[in-house]
């Protein structure tokens, strides 16, 4: 079973999509179909940012406190 792909990969594939997108040339149902696979990237990709966010946010807290508790 291959790894799933990470955030940078999954926003490579999303630029990709959005490119192929942007072309006059794609007919309707791959429209819809990669309409639909930019959807769940873009989700997995929120997703991802929203939990680096609360590490981020939850060191940040933790650093405070040791900074506090050394003073």
């Amino acid at each position: 079973m291959a790894a799933k792909p990470g955030f940078e990969e999954s926003l490579g594939r999303l630029e990709e999509i959005v490119r192929r997108l942007e072309q006059d040339n794609v007919p309707l149902e791959e429209s819809i179909r990669l309409y639909e696979e930019g959807m769940r990237i873009g989700k997995k990709c929120r997703l991802i940012l929203e939990q680096a966010d609360r590490r981020i946010q939850k060191l940040t807290e933790e650093l405070e406190k040791e900074i506090d508790d050394e003073s």
